[in-house]
């Protein structure tokens, strides 16, 4: 039985009622990601149509979900709400901060021993406030959301930019940072821009070595890392039927690496499956009774053109398997001699070093299983590996019964290491280096999401490339970063020319899934006589102090903190690996803030002048002798800045150390809100020329700042070293409610004075 059956129930309770009344206001058919938005206004049924892109709206997400690392400082902020009880279901699930090193059992005692005051206090808290809390090693969370919560046609939001997996089972589900999370729990509404739609038509069959995986390869390609940006990507057509709930999953999953809202899938056959596999028949039946308002209208899919902003599409039968990388997500590369000629290019180093499979992207039992196929075939065919291959399961359901029929057995026979069932590599948990920041150039090839420098091992010269977990493993066996298992051959160990046939596996286990423990503890019925401790002395843990309002007499003569040249993601903003020991712990964390940024004036990382001293140092440093002398500072940067990971804390952290303002030619969606939800200014250049005026001493003077007001751009004032000045405009997206959050310090400041009320 589901969790929250009755939660499930009611939304499709009113689902009937709303879906129709928006048809009717917005006068023609309506697309799933339409129904979904319109079905979940916090005022109930719709009484306006949204215009996409423009309008502020305010929405009841169902539930919330929420990882260790960033689950720690939601809830700390949280604690300062004044609720007895989360409003909506919530979970909290421990992934983010088990480092992967020397296999699951010493990598989670070790975890268990290193992190233990950061899950105490998570599982009390959870405990206090209603919250169910998944154990360390019981899975990743969106692996775990998709097994557990997920239910077509529902709302989430989750504080992981990844929340969106979700939408293989047909959700809506958002990536927001900590503070858009707690306004939920807190019983208010979420706001989000209505987004605008892209649909993707799927026709063709994928079959042979092409996977799930390659399709958002594919559009990642085409439309870049911010082509997605403010929409929601909508899958349809014969080929998206034809895929598995988890293929879904994937691709929902890799929305984010293009900017994306979220992306989904109209509910089918394949969900149907899924869910009844996974011990949730309830929901099953109860979507059925509503499954025409659990995908689009007939016509929208028919005629997409007239109701998509864009449409996009793919030909499953003609997709060939892809590589994305280095560096980037969408940099796609054909399998085989393309790279060949790409890599030589380049200098990318062909040898391959690592394989990884997992993440929350490919953990599936489908992606183990297909994977094991082609490990099955190396034993079979005396192939021996020349790459080292790492596993992390996605869940202790999914680790449970791989090894219940031998999948895992498979890889150990090929000496792979099994991992926790936790993020690991991904996210830069992956002890691979005594010294990263000195490690060698080399390639790795994994089937994870993301691939930004350092992101994996924290060495800056490896070289990590996306791909589907077949892929992966045929690539791992063969060593080459150019193989083509789909012609190539290998010699074996009788000297023999091999070639592997065509990856086989199974959309769900044919023996059904099964556990013993799957981790998950409820909380208690009345939590109020919970204590959550908090050392004073601790140096993972700290009580947060609301944030001040920054006045407008602040925001004349702020200096230049640096201006950021080229990609600029949360990852630069705020290193995870190593640092994810502080989440928990602001100021601590806040000495890594902007370190992995390029100055754009010496292209050096951590180094940027101090406008008081003339010396130069680390950005932290800087910003606190800022602090220290009361003056405020400016972020400036480049295209898509704080693209990535929905970490607050690349925001939370600037505003600790006094930065006002984060001036650039335009942001990644997850960052924008955080800044706002933090009382920071969030600006865009009007002429993105502009980005070239700003000079190394520069001092800025907020000029028009007490005018500051929905729709209306701010003139900005940049006094040079030498007496000179520019006068700029600079944009923003603000309306009442946001500029209340910056003239109260925080939107949580907000939340607190309500509460108050």
């Amino acid at each position: 039985m589901a969790f929250d059956i009755d939660m499930i129930k009611g939304v499709y309770a009113n689902m009937a009622e709303r879906v129709d009344k928006a048809r009717e206001i917005v006068g023609k058919p309506l697309t799933l990601s339409e129904k979904i938005l319109y079905s979940h206004l916090w005022d109930g049924n719709p009484s306006k149509a949204f215009v996409r892109g423009k309008d502020y709206v305010d929405f009841a997400p169902d539930r919330i979900a929420c990882q260790d690392a960033t689950a720690q400082m939601a809830l700390l902020q949280f604690m300062q709400a004044g609720k007895p009880k989360v409003a909506v279901p919530t979970t909290v699930h421990c992934d983010h901060l088990i480092q992967a090193k020397n296999g699951a059992a010493a990598d989670l005692k070790f975890a268990n021993t290193s992190s233990a005051e950061v899950f105490d206090f998570l599982e009390s808290v959870s405990n206090k406030y209603g919250i169910g809390f998944w154990k360390p090693g019981a899975g990743i969370i969106h692996q775990v959301v998709l097994e557990n919560y997920a239910f077509p046609g529902g709302m989430m939001i989750g504080t992981d930019s990844h929340t969106v997996n979700a939408g293989g089972l047909g959700m809506v589900a958002i990536g927001v940072g900590g503070a858009d999370a707690v306004d939920v729990m807190a019983g208010m509404a979420w706001e989000l821009k209505f987004p605008k739609l892209i649909g993707v038509r799927l026709t063709g069959n994928i079959s042979g070595w092409t996977a799930p995986k390659d399709v958002i390869l594919k559009v990642a390609e085409i439309l870049t890392v911010k082509g997605g940006t403010g929409a929601i990507v909508e899958y349809f057509g014969p080929g998206a039927k034809a895929l598995s709930c988890t293929g879904k999953g994937t691709i929902c999953n890799m929305g984010a690496e293009i900017g994306a809202t979220t992306s989904t899938f109209g509910y089918d056959e394949s969900m149907e499956r899924y869910l009844r596999a996974t011990d949730r028949a309830d929901v099953a039946d109860a979507a059925n009774k509503v499954k025409d308002y659990l995908t689009a209208d007939e016509d929208v899919y028919a005629n997409p053109e007239q109701y998509f902003d864009q449409v996009i599409d793919i030909d499953l039968t003609e997709l060939n398997p892809l590589l994305n990388g280095p560096f980037t997500p969408d940099l796609s590369t054909p399998v085989g001699s393309d790279m060949t000629e790409k890599a030589t290019k380049n200098d990318w180093p062909i040898q391959v070093e690592w394989g990884l499979i997992g993440s929350c992207t490919n953990s599936s039992y489908e992606d183990l299983s297909r994977a094991s196929s082609i490990a099955q075939q190396a034993l079979d065919k005396g192939l021996k590996m020349k790459a080292e291959l790492g596993i992390n399961p996605g869940s202790e359901q999914v680790r449970f019964t791989a090894e219940r029929d031998g999948i895992l057995g498979i890889f150990e026979d090929l000496d792979a290491k099994i991992f926790t069932n936790a993020c690991g590599p991904c996210i830069g948990q992956w002890a691979r280096y005594s010294d990263p920041k000195n490690a060698p150039k080399n390639s790795i090839v994994h089937s994870f999401n993301r691939n930004f420098a350092k992101r994996a091992d924290g060495n800056p010269n490896t070289h990590a490339f996306v791909a589907s977990p077949e892929i992966t493993a045929a690539i791992a066996v063969a060593g080459r970063l150019d193989f083509n298992p789909m012609k190539d051959t290998l010699i074996n160990e009788n000297g023999e020319e091999v070639r592997f046939d065509e990856p086989t596996g199974w959309e769900l286990p044919p023996k059904g899934f099964e556990v013993e423990d799957a981790g998950f503890l409820a909380p208690m019925e009345d939590g109020s006589g919970v204590k959550v401790v908090v050392d004073d002395s601790s140096e993972r843990l700290q009580l947060l102090e609301p944030f001040v309002p920054i006045k407008n007499e602040e925001l004349q003569g702020v200096k230049l903190l640096i201006k950021a040249f080229g990609k600029c993601t949360t990852d630069h903003i705020s290193m995870a690996g190593p640092w994810l020991r502080f989440r928990g712990h602001l100021d601590n964390i806040a000495n890594n803030t902007l370190i992995g940024a390029v100055n754009a004036y010496n292209k050096k990382t951590n180094f940027v002048k101090n406008q008081l001293t003339g010396e130069y140092g680390g950005v932290p440093d800087t910003q606190r002798a800022y602090k220290a002398a009361g003056i405020k500072s400016i972020v400036v940067g480049d295209h898509n800045y704080g693209e990535g990971s929905s970490r607050e804390h690349a925001a939370m952290q600037p505003r600790h150390l006094g930065v006002a303002a984060v001036l650039v030619k335009s942001f990644a969606r997850i960052h924008e809100t955080n800044l706002k939800k933090q009382g920071m200014l969030g600006l865009t250049f009007a002429n993105e020329s502009d980005y070239d005026l700003i000079q190394e001493d520069d001092t800025f003077n907020f000029i028009d700042i007490a005018d500051f007001a929905p729709d209306k751009p701010l003139t900005l004032e940049i006094v040079h070293a030498d007496g000179s000045k520019d006068t700029i405009k600079v944009n923003h997206t603000y309306n009442e409610a946001q500029i209340g959050w910056f003239k109260e310090g925080s939107a949580l400041n907000v939340i607190k004075r309500e509460n108050a009320a």
